[in-house]
């Protein structure tokens, strides 16, 4: 008998932890405060960041969200990255995907300080990562390996196979679990026999967009099924639902535990955000406590403007 495993739930926990650590920090004189980057109209996105927003009230975060046209360019963008660099203020800054096609997603990305980036997507989050360094990464690699802790397996050693490799998903989730001492496997389209992986492993993530790519028979008896997927399919009928990459129905009949579409790895992406926020005004927090010393609340604010 399959468990689902509940996102919801551990992300309100994950967001009462935050929101004791965000008043410890306000008492502190250091209030959080996170700024979303939206370049052009898209309806995905924009949920996305009513999200952020209603999760950032939820735990005491500031939140504002700086709006770019499509017809905007890059070194508008840059420049404004810089001005929020440099703003004390300002503690975390997250780039919201996809961007104008005319824009260089990597060079925005590596423009944020990396002290900043609650995205966990600048080169110096993604070394921290390497080693072993994982207080701060990709939110959804990261929201990933939560729910996979829930199931209670132990990480180390644990024969882990990853489905998608993509620079935000797939990769930083190998690299986090390989930190937890998994032994992991990697896969993608060029991958021969898909099955033979996913069969010999105790837990499967999927992040590849495409439903019902994994079925009950490559899953391992009693394994954890990780869905990162997000797709929307129309039935016979014509009626509109989001699914995962799992073939739902087949794999709770073999698999241990299941993150489920929708109602998994959603909610807690948007509450380790909320947590890489946290991490990001704390590392500024010590940052300026090692350069100044400590100081009563409010006067870091200028000092730190007067040094940017």
């Amino acid at each position: 008998m399959h468990k689902d495993i509940d996102g919801k739930l551990l992300a309100k926990e994950i967001l009462k932890e935050v929101s004791q650590d965000v008043a410890d920090l306000a008492a502190a004189g250091w209030q959080p405060k996170l700024v979303a980057i939206v370049i052009g109209d898209s309806a995905p996105v924009a949920l996305y960041v009513r999200n952020q927003k209603r999760s950032s009230e939820k735990a005491g975060i500031n939140f504002e969200e700086r709006a770019f046209t499509g017809q905007s360019t890059e070194d508008e963008v840059l420049a404004a990255i810089a001005s929020m660099n440099a703003d004390p203020r300002i503690t975390g800054i997250i780039l919201q995907r996809p961007v104008p096609d005319h824009m260089n997603i990597r060079r925005l990305q590596s423009a944020v300080h990396p002290l900043k980036d609650v995205e966990g997507m600048h080169p110096s989050s993604i070394g921290d990562i390497v080693y072993n360094d994982i207080r701060l990464g990709p939110c959804t690699a990261m929201a990933s390996v939560e729910l996979l802790k829930q199931t209670g397996l132990e990480l180390e050693g644990l024969e882990v196979t990853v489905i998608g490799h993509s620079e935000i998903v797939g990769k930083p989730i190998a690299f986090l679990l390989m930190a937890e001492g998994a032994t992991v496997t990697v896969c993608h389209h060029m991958t021969r026999n898909l099955a033979v992986h996913s069969r010999r492993s105790d837990a499967v993530f999927i992040a590849v967009g495409k439903p019902a790519l994994i079925s009950g028979d490559m899953i391992k008896p009693g394994a954890a099924v990780i869905d990162i997927g997000i797709n929307q399919v129309t039935d016979e009928d014509g009626n509109t639902k989001v699914v995962g990459d799992a073939d739902y129905d087949s794999c709770e009949k073999v698999a241990g535990w299941i993150a489920p579409v929708p109602g998994g790895v959603g909610p807690v992406t948007v509450a380790i955000l909320m947590r890489n926020s946290v991490v990001a005004a704390t590392r500024q927090k010590e940052h300026y406590e090692a350069r100044f010393g400590t100081e009563p609340a409010g006067s870091q604010t200028q000092k730190l403007a007067n040094s940017a």
